[in-house]
């Protein structure tokens, strides 16, 4: 009889190497049954539970943006108006447990996943719906509503744009430099 729980270790531990494959070889030279050796499981039950290599790379995405919104909902509890909750997001997006450098191998992989599976494309699609949305409705209380818009969407970008070009840069992430970047362009946008 399998214990209770199981399934919902062997799931994480299944993403986890997900991420540390993808971030040492990856995603296109990634393998199920390599992905599944990591995480102490079977390949089949790799399959069983998530279908195929892009089935796994949408449940390492999903995990990955639970744990963004956590991070970026922690933040907000404290945020005391529409400026600190901008601040907020984009400190989430740059929090030490995100912004690292196998996630951001993941992140790649997921973008370039994205072109060709319909259910990647969907899951950015949201992660970009709500980054934006989230970002216009504090802008809103501080812009005019078309600049606000603007004003979101340059920041998402901007946020976008660091973790992706970290893929190519030499040494660790530089957070605080990130977030710094960043709060400088809403500055100009505000006329701060």
């Amino acid at each position: 009889m399998p214990r209770i729980g199981m399934e919902s270790e062997r799931r994480k531990a299944l993403i986890d190497a997900t991420v540390a494959t993808i971030h040492e070889r990856g995603f296109s030279d990634a393998t199920i049954s390599e992905i599944a050796k990591r995480a102490g499981v079977s390949g089949g039950l790799a399959h069983h539970y998530f279908g195929s290599k892009a089935g796994l790379l949408n449940a390492t995405m999903r995990a990955l943006l639970t744990d963004l919104s956590r991070e970026t909902r922690e933040r907000m509890a404290s945020a005391k108006n529409a400026r600190e909750r901008i601040s907020a997001s984009i400190g989430a997006s740059f929090a030490t447990n995100q912004f690292q450098p196998a996630l951001i191998s993941a992140w790649l992989a997921f973008y370039l996943q994205a072109r060709v599976e319909p259910e990647t494309r969907r899951l950015l699609h949201i992660y970009h719906r709500r980054l934006v949305s989230n970002l216009a409705h504090d802008f809103a209380s501080l812009l005019p509503r078309d600049e606000a818009r603007r004003a979101a969407e340059g920041t998402a970008a901007l946020i976008d744009g660091l973790w992706l070009q970290r893929v190519f840069a030499d040494g660790p992430p530089q957070p605080r430099s990130a977030v710094r970047m960043v709060e400088d362009y809403v500055e100009r946008q505000l006329g701060t």
